[in-house]
Parts: C-alpha cells; structure tokens; sequence
C-alpha cells in the first residue's frame, strides 16, 4: 500500500450551535509544534474572518471572507456559527519521484460549519488546516435544500499583512505566467506597468494584482509565501493589492465569454487558499504544504514512467539553425536529425529525446487567428518516419518523447485527444510535451480560467488511462495536484530558458533564478531546460546571450527540481567538454533534498540525495553579486566517504565578460568536511558527491 498512515484520527468536538448573540466567539486552532495559530470568529455584523499568528506575534490582521454571485446575494455578513469539529492528522506518504521519497503530512484541522441567519438561510463551511510550515484553508458549499448550483463572480479571500513587507512578485496575467519577477516593498507594487510585452505571444494584466506564489520577507525576517492548492474545477486566483489597507485580496480569473468565474453544481469545495511559513528563506523550498493538501495518489503503480534526462531538437528552433515547419526547407525534426540525436544521448547515459516540429500544421499556426483545426498529432511530415525513430530509440535505450503544441486551440486537441494518445501508447512512448502558446479559443477564455482548468485537467485524466505522462508548457500553475495524478510530471509556468536566445529585452538576468528558486519552485516542478554551454550563443543569435556563467549552468540540474531535465544545447557544444560530465552523472529523481543557505533572489545551495544510489549532489547559484560561501557536507551519512567533483567558477569567471571559466577539482569528502567556495558574478557551483 503506497500510503504509511502512523497516525490517523482523533477526531473530536466541538461546540454546538451558537447564537446571533454569540458571534464575537473566537475558535483557535495550532500547528503541532504551536508555533503557528489561526484564530477564527464573526465580526459584529456576522461577517466571517481569521488572523494568523506565529509564536504569538500577528502574521495576518483581521481578514474576512466572502462571495459575490450572479443572480443571487452576496455571501458576506450575517452568519451564525452552527457548530464546529477539530481533528488532528499524521501521516507519512511516499512519493513516487519527487524532491524527497518520504512526506510527512501532519496537522491540525479546525472545521466551521456556517448558516445564513436570515433567508435563505444558506449554509457554507470554512475548513483551516494548520501545519508547522503554514495553513491551508477552503470553502466547502455543502448539500442543501434551496441552493444547487452557484454561479461565482469573484471570491472575496483577504489576507490583511501586518506590515509593509518585502516581496517578491510577478504581474497577475490571466494567460501568461512567463514575467520576470520584482522586488519591491508591498507597497510599491505596480503590476500594470507590464500589461504590454514585446516577447510574450500572450498576456492579460486586468488589474494591478499578482500572480501565485507570492513571496514575503517581514521587517522580524519571517518569509511567508501565498499560494493555492488542489486548483481543480475552479478558476485560478490572482492576488490584487490594496496599497493603503495592507491587504491582499482574491481575484479569481473570469470568462468575458461566460461572464463568470466559476460554476459549480453543490455539494462542493474550493481550492486550499495556503501560506506557507519559515523563519529562513530556504524552509519554504523545503516546505510541503502544497502537496500536503492534495488527495492521495490516484493512479497506483506508475512503473511505467521513470524521471530521466533528455536531449531534444527543441534549442535549435529558437536558435534559428532549423524550423519547426518543414515548408522553409530547413526542418530539424528529420528521421537523420533524430537518429544522431539517439546516438549522443545513448553514449551520455541520457535516456530521453524530445522531437518538437514532427507533426503537420506549422506552416499556419504563427500569425494567425483562426488556429482551430492546424496541427494533426497523429501525422508525422514525410521527412520524418515516426516508427523509425520510436523502433531506433528503443534498440539504444533511448525513449522518444511526443511534443502536442495545441496554438492554444484545445477544442481542437480535445477532439484528437483519444487518437493522439492512443498513438503513443501503440508505440510505447510514455511522455508527451504539450503546449498552448497563443491567445486562448474560443475568445474570452484565458489560460488560467475555469473553463481551461477543466481542459488541463481532461489531457491528465486522458493521458493516466493511456500511462502517459505529461510536461505542460503554457500551463495552468501548479498546485500540488501531482500528489494526486503523479502523471503530472513537469511544466513550464515560468519565463524559461528560451527567453536568453530571442527576447528583446535582453532575456533572464542573472537575479532571475535565485529568485525563481524561492517563488515559482514553490509550486512544483520546474521545465526550465538549463545546461547551454554556448553561452554567448555563436554564432546564431550574437546579439543574445546566457546571462549565467557556465558552472551556474551545471548547477540549475540540482537548484531547479523536475524529475525531466533537459540537456538542450546542440550536441558539438558538449562534444570534448570535460564540465559535460556532471551532466552525465547528474540525478534527476531524489530520496531526500536541503535547502543548505540562500536568500530569496540572491542566492541559494540545495543538495539532494539520488534514489537508489546514495550518491549526492549540490547546486549553488548567485545573482549578479560574486559571493563567498562555505559549505558543510554534515549531511552525508557519517563514518562513510565520497569522492566529490567540483565544478566552480573559474578566478576569472564573470556571467556577462568572462561566463565559460570554470575550474574542476577532486577530492575526498565526508559528513565532518567543510568547502569554502567563491561564486562569480552570475555564476554558481555544481558538485558530485559519488558513495565510495
């Protein structure tokens, strides 16, 4: 049984129905270590609110909770607390893949059960689960006589800060997730400023909100994150700011086709509105909240999928060396390309290819706004033999990895859905890229609404019964639903690697990824494709460059988790490079990982354990600033020895003048060794740790 449950119930009172005159009543519940504490109550006029506190000092002022419908009125004040229930929960789960093999998901719950005290006496119950890393807390509509179905024009969630804190934020776009992130006081925040993007194919910035997760540091350098989980038939939450109140509020992404939000039929329950809570930036990294407050897993054994690395005919596209359409006579997705690709990945202990451009329809997708029905999924072009390539790989070890990009018309691929899959599953290949580049049809819909929510999730539930896993580009944000559908394995979700090779604005500097580590990482895994090694991207785009040194590079396969990692540079830029050797060691699936020093934004050491093997690896990244760190290897299991390989900076190593001067050194370490390392501008160190 996948699930160790040590310890399941206590499942005990609480208080019976209380009075319009008793609305002033507080319920608290705690985390299990009563750090964190979560006080609920009616305002005077019935309205529901809570604050959050940790080690008794105020996290959240007093925050209320509502809804706005169509057609029906508000939920808002005069309620009455008809009873309320608290449980406490430990369990420990094992994942499948993932950052650590073993989570422990322990809390407590406090369960409100709320009722209209005038007609039409509907009834609503809030749900808080306190944890030693956070809360979480949702909405439950249940069953009841007057009320079946809901039409949701915004729901009104606040989490009112005590403070004019730091954060760390990305402009909230209905479509689009791909923007780099800011670094200003609460106050300062300005997401509109960004509504136009001359690289972004799409993006919608209605308000001045933000995009989930949201990271905050308080002036008592308490790090909090707010996020959601288990996003599953609903629409996304972005976060508006209202700069004189302190306050975030919810702002669900709605349909100008439908002119709602959300609809739902009753019984029901909301997403998990989650802040996560640590006294130093890393504990949010490690942090497993979000999974926490997701359902068990689903999909029972997925022997059939293995995290692995890949190569792809992917970077050379946005290169401009070869095309993903095969009219402009330069097509790189050719049964000889893919062949040779096989063999380097077969000789590097690589055991993925991506192909993306095999399929027709490309000749028409950019530039167009009528994209429905463009891309076949099932009909390779004639210079590609699909079977061939599948048949090849297999003799090598190699696995093809299938590529869907959708143009963001997804009635199209919903109607090939069953076909395409059942494609790959004839032919054996367990691992589709999908892709929605492109302003949502039909028009009025977003990528991060309802309706696309439902889609995201239909290409999961699709791709389980065919044992297909799924990397998601353009995706919806990830909220921990892996835990239940581990066939979720990877998404884009951010501003990636390709931004470096053709954006305008001079792609992702070097404060992007320490500060990625520590806001979209919280969310789940990450297809960022690092480990270019032709950083300054000679001699195809010249004007164009990797704002990170080399070692940095090397260092992203263990900073930026997913358990797909590409290996995305053209194949003559690693050929007698000795730094390549990381890559061919380099885990992908871990048993556990430690966030061992970092500040959001500029810095950051993870070390990770490989499953299986009892080999470690480290990563450290720096933004712009060149720092010194030391490193203490009392992680390692004691009284045992590994030979480590470093891969640092090199003394002249610079991201922008000098970024492929990188130094590798051997040695013997073990759990009482200590390494003094020196990070260059942009750059990072990466470092093997082999089990003697």
């Amino acid at each position: 049984m996948r699930y160790l449950k040590n310890l399941l119930f206590l499942t005990f009172l609480i208080t019976a129905s209380c009075s319009v005159n008793n609305r002033s009543k507080q319920l608290n519940v705690v985390s299990p270590d009563r750090k964190v504490r979560v006080t609920f109550y009616l305002t005077e006029t019935g309205v529901p609110a809570y604050k959050l506190f940790y080690n008794n000092k105020t996290v959240l002022n007093e925050s209320t909770l509502g809804f706005e419908f169509k057609d029906a009125p508000p939920m808002f004040a005069g309620w009455k607390i008809r009873k309320s229930r608290e449980r406490s929960f430990n369990e420990t789960w094992k994942m499948p893949w993932g950052e650590q093999e073993d989570v422990v998901n322990n809390y407590n719950e406090l369960k409100v059960f709320l009722k209209e005290t005038d007609d039409p006496y509907r009834r609503l119950n809030v749900i808080f689960r306190v944890y030693n890393d956070g809360i979480g807390f949702r909405y439950g509509f249940p069953e009841q006589p007057h009320l079946k179905e809901v039409i949701i024009l915004d729901e009104h969630t606040q989490f009112n800060l005590a403070g004019d804190w730091d954060t760390w934020w990305q402009p909230g776009d209905w479509d689009s997730y791909e923007h780099l992130y800011h670094a200003t006081k609460f106050s300062e925040i300005d997401a509109t400023k960004y509504r136009n993007h001359p690289a972004l194919a799409q993006t919608y910035i209605p308000f001045n909100a933000v995009n989930t997760p949201v990271t905050m540091r308080t002036n008592d350098s308490l790090y909090l994150s707010f996020h959601e989980a288990n996003l599953t038939d609903y629409a996304g939450m972005t976060l508006l700011v209202n700069k004189e109140k302190l306050m975030w509020e919810s702002k669900l992404v709605s349909s100008d086709r439908t002119g709602y939000a959300v609809k739902r039929k009753l019984p029901f329950k909301t997403p998990w509105r989650t802040v996560q809570i640590s006294k130093n930036a890393g504990g949010l990294i490690e942090s497993k909240l979000i999974v926490n407050l997701n359902e068990p897993d689903k999909l029972g054994d997925m022997n059939w999928f293995k995290p692995t690395k890949y190569t792809g005919i992917w970077w050379e596209m946005h290169l401009g060396k070869s095309s993903w359409d095969m009219a402009g006579g330069n097509h790189g997705a050719t049964t000889e390309n893919a062949k040779k690709l096989i063999d380097f990945s077969a000789a590097n202990n690589i055991h993925g290819m991506l192909v993306e451009g095999w399929n027709t329809g490309w000749e028409h997708w950019i530039g167009f706004d009528d994209r429905e029905g463009i891309f076949d999924f099932v009909t390779p072009y004639t210079d590609y033999n699909l079977k061939k390539i599948v048949r090849y790989g297999k003799e090598k070890g190699v696995e093809l990895i299938m590529h869907h990009e959708t143009s963001a018309a997804p009635r199209t691929y919903e109607q090939q859905l069953s076909a395409a899959y059942q494609l790959m599953h004839k032919l054996g290949i367990h691992l589709v890229k999908t892709g929605y580049v492109g302003k949502i049809i039909p028009k009025g819909e977003y990528h991060h609404g309802q309706w696309m929510v439902r889609h995201y999730r239909k290409v999961l539930d699709t791709a389980a019964k065919y044992h297909i896993a799924v990397i998601a580009h353009e995706p919806i944000k990830a909220t921990g639903i892996r835990r239940t559908y581990p066939n979720a394995i990877s998404r884009e979700g951010l501003r990636g690697q390709e931004f470096n090779a053709w954006s305008p604005d001079g792609g992702n500097p070097p404060d992007h990824l320490p500060t990625v580590a520590f806001t979209r990482m919280l969310a789940g895994p990450i297809d960022y494709t690092p480990g270019i090694f032709n950083i300054k991207l000679k001699p195809y785009k010249p004007n164009n460059q990797i704002n990170t040194t080399l070692a940095q590079q090397l260092a992203l396969y263990v900073v930026l988790y997913s358990p797909v990692q590409m290996v995305p540079d053209l194949m003559e830029n690693y050929e007698g490079r000795p730094a390549f050797q990381f890559i061919r060691d380099v885990g992908v699936n871990w048993k556990q990982s430690k966030v061992l020093n970092g500040e959001v934004g500029s810095f950051v050491t993870i070390a990770r354990e490989e499953r299986g093997t009892g080999n470690w690896f480290v990563g450290s990244i720096t933004n712009e600033d060149a720092r010194n760190i030391e490193i203490s290897f009392d992680f390692l299991e004691p009284g045992k020895s590994f030979d480590a390989t470093i891969y640092a900076d090199g003394p002249d190593a610079d991201w922008d003048k000098n970024p492929t001067d990188i130094k590798i050194e051997k040695k013997e370490v073990n759990s009482n060794s200590k390494l003094k390392l020196h990070l260059a501008p942009g750059g990072g160190c990466a470092i093997s740790l082999m089990k003697k």
